[in-house]
């Protein structure tokens, strides 16, 4: 008898806190603002961190570890760079949302070393496909736990020395 009333109450109780749960992470995310965003030093060679992305891709995919930080406003930022066998380099500055699995490209490098800021930047979805696969790389294997805050920089490093998100030998 005592199992009949328990049972229930202890369901609803659960239902309601999951919904609450949801509620307050919808709430942060409604209420949520960037903060400023400050373009890096150009990234040094000696700083880059190569990390796996796709065994069909020839392309090198590294992060400037000088320029990642996770800010207030609960974003990843960092300076990727992409090197094709053939030498040609694309250098962005981007961030990456964990909460919502998101990512925005801030800037790129010209050649001179400078930032072009993208116009029109917006968040976008994370897509695990070719285009987007090294950000997925990122957020998926290094920064975030699922739609959660952010890993913190020195957990992203400490998982690179354990072998995470390395390129495969």
């Amino acid at each position: 008898m005592l199992n009949r009333l328990v049972t229930p109450v202890l369901l609803s109780a659960l239902a309601s806190s999951s919904a609450f749960a949801q509620e307050a992470f919808e709430d942060r995310v409604a209420n949520w603002k960037e903060g400023d965003v400050v373009m890096p030093a150009a990234p040094a060679e000696a700083s880059l961190q190569e990390f796996f992305v796709s065994a069909s891709s020839p392309n090198r995919f590294m992060f400037d570890r000088d320029t990642l930080t996770v800010g207030a406003d609960q974003i990843v930022r960092y300076v990727l760079v992409i090197r094709t066998p053939g030498g040609a380099e694309n250098v962005t500055f981007e961030g990456i949302r964990c909460n919502t699995n998101e990512r925005r490209i801030y800037a790129s490098a010209s050649k001179n070393g400078e930032w072009v800021p993208v116009k029109g930047s917006e968040w976008a979805p994370i897509l695990d496909n070719t285009y987007n696969r090294p950000r997925a790389a990122l957020a998926y294997e290094l920064f975030c736990d699922g739609p959660a805050p952010p890993r913190s920089v020195d957990e992203v490093l400490r998982r690179l020395k354990s072998g995470y998100g390395t390129v495969a030998s």
